[in-house]
């Protein structure tokens, strides 16, 4: 369960100046949301009913439909709860305003490669786009391109001052995150065991593709040069 709605679940128990009415309404919609996101990351969208949700999170069918009137507007509220990436995002441009090229690649990488993540979110995302969803988009943007497009901007940056080697920004920045992304859904989704520590795993992927990306010195040999 993510640590998101683990916080929404308990911050919703407690009373609210007093009124407990409140409270208990604040309480039964983080309930909907978990439990929902549960069901959908395990059978998706279209195969979850409204009453399979009800059943999960203890309450009825009628009262799914007072706090959510659709399916589609708890499928919001669970991106709501679980695409919180404002703060992690401010984080990776105060490393990219110092050109800390390794820190703003090791948080990115961290912030999907950490002990105990959730892999209801990644499932969530898997089926909205194999569903064809109308909320995939959405989903994409929030969780996906909002990385790629901070990450392009930041490549180019760096292209510019010379510090890395001219490539195209935004298939850099795809091919970094696909690194990430891949690593996910070997161990998250098919359970692939990890042979190494997360830490290491975040190391190593980060030096592999900033060797690749900084821009060598003049005086040096490219591969396969001869000397002569």
């Amino acid at each position: 369960m993510s640590e998101h709605l683990l916080t929404l679940k308990k911050r919703t128990k407690q009373t609210t100046n007093g009124n407990g009415q409140r409270a208990s309404a604040r309480d039964r919609q983080a309930s909907l949301i978990v439990a929902a996101a549960s069901l959908f990351a395990a059978k998706g969208f279209n195969g979850t009913t409204t009453r399979e949700i009800a059943k999960a999170a203890g309450v009825s069918e009628a009262l799914v439909f007072k706090y959510f009137p659709t399916k589609r507007t708890l499928y919001a509220a669970i991106l709501a709860e679980k695409v919180t990436v404002n703060e992690l995002l401010e984080a990776v441009e105060a490393a990219a305003h110092k050109h800390d090229d390794h820190r703003v690649f090791t948080m990115i990488a961290s912030y999907r490669i950490r002990p105990g993540v959730d892999s209801t979110l990644l499932r969530l995302l898997l089926f909205s786009a194999l569903e064809g969803h109308e909320l995939s988009e959405m989903f994409f943007g929030k969780h996906h391109k909002v990385f790629y497009d901070h990450l392009a901007t930041y490549i180019r940056t760096r292209i510019e001052d010379g510090a890395f080697r001219p490539v195209d920004p935004l298939l850099a920045a795809r091919a970094f995150i696909g690194m990430v992304v891949h690593h996910r859904l070997l161990h998250e989704i098919f359970g692939v065991p990890m042979h190494q520590s997360h830490e290491d795993t975040v190391a190593s992927y980060v030096d592999l593709f900033l060797t690749g990306l900084i821009k060598m010195p003049a005086s040096r040999k490219t591969p396969g040069s001869r000397s002569r």
